[in-house]
C-alpha cells in the first residue's frame, strides 16, 4: 500500500475530488494548509502599502491507495490539479505499512 499526498491549489480541491470519485478513489483527508515552494508567495498592496504574502493557502489531500492503483491515482491528480502555472503543487508518495480499520479490526488493503 501507498500514501500518496498531494500539495494543491484551493481552486483545484473540487475538479480533484470528483477526478478521483470517478476512478473509485472515495476515502481521502484533506487539510486547509500554508506554504510556499520556488515562486516565494507574492506581495500585494493594500492601503498603498506592499506586503509580502510569503505562506500562500494550499490543500493537502491524503489518499492511501493499494500498490496496483498508484499510477493510476497520480495521473489523475496531476491531470486535474495542472494549471500550467507555478504554485500547482507537488505530489508525494510513501510505502504504508499497515492500515487497520478501526471499527471491525481489519487489517491491510481490506481496511481501505
Amino acid at each position: 500500500m501507498k500514501r500518496i499526498e498531494a500539495i494543491i491549489r484551493p481552486i483545484r480541491f473540487e475538479a480533484v475530488k470528483e477526478a478521483l470519485n470517478e476512478i473509485g478513489v472515495y476515502g481521502m483527508t484533506v487539510t486547509d494548509v500554508r506554504g510556499f515552494g520556488r515562486q516565494q508567495g507574492h506581495t500585494e498592496k493594500y492601503r498603498g502599502s506592499t506586503y509580502t504574502i510569503n505562506l500562500l493557502p494550499k490543500i493537502k489531500l491524503e489518499v492511501v491507495v493499494p500498490d496496483e492503483r498508484v499510477e493510476e491515482v497520480v495521473a489523475t491528480l496531476m491531470e486535474a490539479a495542472r494549471t500550467g502555472e507555478i504554485g500547482d503543487g507537488k505530489i508525494f508518495i510513501a510505502e504504508v505499512l499497515d492500515a487497520i480499520r478501526i471499527r471491525t479490526g481489519e487489517r491491510g488493503e481490506a481496511a481501505l
